[in-house]
């Protein structure tokens, strides 16, 4: 269920991982930590070309900007128990500069963006029972 759109900063928790659906539309999913002084985590979902690009250029510990749909997903957990998640079905992503995986950056010079998007995706190629994850 789609809640709304949203704009969401913060470092990536854990590296991307690809799969790919039945229709070869390959996904990539990774779980990014939005606050500074606790974990709080969302799952960021990226489709078609975007999830190629998050794939090469994404690590852990990198800082990202992530525009998306925002949206609400269960998840079993191993004991068989329903767990609610937040999670952002990315349309673009933008990699601040400092990151972990970036070039290195001049001493105070403000931070610079890459913005990676997807064009030429539809959402008509995928459905929700295709996720993999």
């Amino acid at each position: 269920m789609s809640l709304a759109k949203a704009v969401i900063s913060g470092t990536v928790y854990r590296a991307p991982e690809k799969r790919f659906t039945s229709n070869n539309v390959p996904i990539s999913a990774f779980a990014m930590n939005i606050s500074e002084n606790e974990e709080t985590l969302v799952r960021v979902i990226a489709k078609g070309n975007l999830a190629q690009t998050v794939e090469e250029t994404v690590q852990k510990g990198d800082r990202v900007v992530v525009e998306g749909r925002l949206q609400n997903n269960t998840v079993k957990n191993e004991d068989g128990s329903e767990k609610r998640i937040v999670e952002i079905d990315a349309y673009a992503l933008e990699k601040l500069a400092g990151s972990s995986s970036s070039a290195p950056s001049a001493k105070n010079s403000p931070d610079t963006l890459v913005q990676f998007g997807q064009t030429d995706f539809s959402d008509d190629l995928i459905g929700e029972d295709e996720i993999p994850f």
